[in-house]
């Protein structure tokens, strides 16, 4: 029941088309995850998902689910897609990413991660095992094991110290994970190694010993030149088994969606289409539209008329910016509803020219727009 199956290839750049199957339905690739934090992705109700977006699978994090509400309590409530009534796919991460960002708060050890909550200051620890244990009791599809997310950026004596670690920690999680296992989630190890190749190429190789049922590919949202991201998901990438599912994340930028897809990555994920539609930044086929400023204080049209979206269909850039500047919850909805539809409309855009043997001339068309 769970495979990955590959439709298509490109020969020119690589991006590949396929179908992942999982336990709650199937998830075309190559596609963007919306983000869904605390069980919820900010400003829309899962039936806007579900029906006006059509979004086949979701991500939530582990750090903060564990915190709050607590995975036994999710657990017993009946696993997360009952508690926050989602039917199809949800992907959890490990929340490592999220405990190496609370500075002063985390302590790493052999042992696992040792922090205090952001929320009270309590103390937790984080091991592989632990966070394997609370992803099952989630009851996500797609889980990651916990890893080490090193700041950008760090020396290549630090990075290396981090991805054996990180290794280390991929072993153990594995093997707990494939003792606890019910054959009904993927378990995806993590490449690190920050921006050195050599330590990219280290991780991925002896990642490889797992047979995983898929690969990320971590520590590239952290602030280094988007450049230096591609060339790094690029390395990984190619080093991956071509019959598994590739997925890079943290990003990107709508631009930024067809060159990762063109190195071969299938999955990729970020908080940017609803972040930024809640502080009134808007993308759309022609560039950015800032609904704040005051050339649409009297602009009848939709913010793109090219898109399929309820919001585009039904109101004007006006009446977005009076709903913005009046501190109107409803702007945070229909941005989010645009942003999350520009962005998966673009992968099945991406999709269905990979199908169709066409991506190298999307590629090159999108390339020429943005320069």
């Amino acid at each position: 029941m769970l495979r990955f199956d590959l439709q298509a290839v490109c020969p020119t750049t690589g991006a590949r088309a396929g179908i992942l199957h999982t336990a709650h339905g199937p998830v075309e690739t190559p596609v963007f995850i919306p983000v869904g934090t605390q069980a919820t992705v900010k400003g829309i109700l899962p039936s806007q998902l579900l029906h006006d977006l059509d979004a086949k699978i979701i991500l939530a994090n582990t750090y903060h689910l564990f915190l709050r509400p607590g995975h036994e309590t999710i657990r017993q409530l009946g696993g997360l897609h009952k508690f926050m009534s989602w039917p199809r796919a949800i992907l959890t991460d490990s929340g490592g990413f999220q405990v190496f960002s609370l500075n002063g708060l985390r302590k790493i050890t052999e042992e696992g991660v040792l922090f205090r909550s952001h929320l009270n200051g309590d103390p937790h620890m984080f091991t592989p095992e632990s966070t394997i244990d609370v992803q099952l009791a989630l009851g996500s599809d797609i889980m990651m094991v916990l890893d080490e997310c090193l700041e950008y950026p760090s020396s290549h004596e630090a990075a290396r110290a981090s991805t054996e670690r990180t290794l280390r920690w991929a072993r153990q999680a594995y093997a707990h994970y494939r003792a606890r296992s019910t054959g009904e989630s993927f378990c995806f190890p993590i490449v690190q190694g920050s921006m050195f190749p050599d330590l990219r190429t280290h991780c991925a190789t002896q990642l490889l010993d797992l047979d995983a049922d898929g690969y990320a590919i971590g520590g590239l949202s952290v602030g280094e030149p988007r450049a230096l991201s591609l060339e790094m998901a690029e390395i990984c990438a190619s080093l991956l088994p071509k019959d598994r599912p590739r997925y890079v994340m943290g990003v990107g930028m709508p631009d930024e969606l067809p060159q990762y897809v063109a190195r071969g990555i299938d999955m990729m994920d970020c908080v940017l289409p609803s972040r930024n539609a809640r502080n009134g930044y808007l993308f759309t086929t022609t560039g950015r539209v800032i609904i704040k400023q005051t050339q649409y204080k009297e602009d009848p049209r939709p913010v793109d008329e090219s898109c399929p979206c309820y919001t585009c269909r039904n109101f004007s850039r006006a009446y977005l910016r009076h709903l913005f500047l009046a501190g109107e919850m409803t702007f945070s909805t229909l941005a989010t509803l645009h942003n999350l539809q520009r962005y998966l409309d673009r992968m099945r855009e991406i999709r269905q020219a990979i199908l169709l043997g066409k991506f190298p001339e999307l590629l090159k068309a999108r390339s020429a727009q943005v320069s």
